[in-house]
């Protein structure tokens, strides 16, 4: 795998974990807390990015992970942010990007080896 690559996986990994500790705190106090709220918003667009670098890259996204939608996602959040609705970024935080995690586990796993054998 390309260091590139690996390192962008290996940031997505750690924003996923991120993910995890808001949805942790459960639907209402997100809706509730606009700093939630904004942070879920940061990492989306932080994926989104990732996802179009690694698009750029060649790497194939594995079942479940579309690198356009995130991109498309990220866009939105960007220049539609007047337009955002809480009830779906909510959905891609707690159904979507739950599911990104499992499915990327084995490059995960993968960028790691890579960048330890780099670092030898």
């Amino acid at each position: 795998m390309d260091r590139k690559a690996a390192k962008e996986l290996v940031h997505i990994r750690g924003w996923l974990e991120r993910v995890d500790e808001i949805t942790q705190r459960g639907k209402e106090t997100y809706l509730a807390d606009v700093l939630l709220q904004e942070a879920g918003d940061s990492l989306m667009m932080k994926l989104g990015e990732a996802a179009n670098r690694l698009s750029r890259l060649g790497v194939l996204p594995p079942d479940g992970v579309e690198w356009a939608l995130a991109v498309a996602n990220r866009n939105f959040i960007i220049h539609q942010y007047d337009e955002i609705n809480r009830e779906l970024t909510w959905l891609t935080l707690s159904r979507d990007l739950p599911a990104w995690r499992s499915s990327l586990a084995p490059l995960f796993v993968e960028a790691s080896t890579t960048i330890q054998h780099d670092s030898d």
